[in-house]
């Protein structure tokens, strides 16, 4: 069977390096965007001329009826999913509670809560058709130890680190593993874009003096992805530096 993979905000960081080992893996690849047209465009570009299979899908992974769309095109295109790295995310902003607006945490949590239970309800209703698959959430260790003035989106970290070990425990009848890769501080835009002071605490508190990168974090997704992991499902692994 061909293996296909979804990768959720994949035309930068984690997910741009996901999709990229995961192509040099055999899977075919979406690449799903929501403003980065160019970027998805020119990975897609890149994956083909390396020889593999990639398409790139636009869609807001807040709205149910962009994420249906989303694995509709990809069964016409590519087939059935075989592996969804739910991997679209956003902070919201700095902000702390007593400032925090409706608005912020209705945004927040459509994309990083709902966009992923929606995501794997689409995924799961395939891979059940199809013996199995893999579902992999991209987390935060904000979800531990509550972020600094982000506690909107710790938050909504920590609920999809809760609903990994409750839906592994759904999906293992169908031979469907769920699990969950929870970064620490990884060289990407999130962290990158913070203020200078920001980023001098944050460097000051790694033990390694650096941070992480995203092909680190998406080697660990690409091995929960694989045969070697088959065994692994409902975990919650760090991917922190020590820290």
């Amino acid at each position: 069977m061909t293996k296909v993979a979804i990768i959720t905000g994949a035309s930068r960081g984690i997910g741009a390096a996901t999709a990229t080992l995961l192509a040099n893996h055999g899977h075919s690849i979406c690449i799903n965007y929501f403003s980065q047209a160019d970027k998805a465009n020119k990975l897609v570009e890149t994956i083909r001329q390396s020889g593999g299979n990639a398409i790139a899908v636009k869609a807001d992974l807040g709205n149910e009826e962009d994420i249906i769309r989303l694995f509709e095109v990809v069964d016409q295109l590519l087939g059935p999913v075989t592996t969804l790295v739910n991997n679209a995310g956003t902070n919201g902003g700095i902000s702390t509670v007593e400032n925090i607006t409706l608005d912020c945490l209705q945004s927040v949590f459509a994309t990083n809560v709902y966009g992923t239970f929606l995501a794997s309800r689409e995924a799961l209703k395939r891979m059940k058709q199809h013996d199995g698959g893999t579902i992999i959430n991209i987390s935060s260790e904000a979800a531990r130890f509550g972020g600094n003035n982000l506690s909107h989106y710790a938050a909504s970290k920590a609920a999809i680190n809760t609903f990994t070990i409750g839906f592994a425990r759904e999906a293992a009848a169908y031979k469907v593993r769920v699990n969950t890769v929870s970064p620490g501080v990884i060289d990407t835009d999130m962290h990158t874009s913070a203020s200078p002071e920001r980023i001098a605490a944050l460097m000051k508190s790694l033990p390694t003096g650096r941070m992480g990168s995203a092909r680190e974090v998406a080697e660990l997704v690409c091995w929960l992805a694989s045969d070697e992991a088959s065994y692994i499902s409902g975990a919650i692994i760090p991917v922190t530096g020590a820290r």
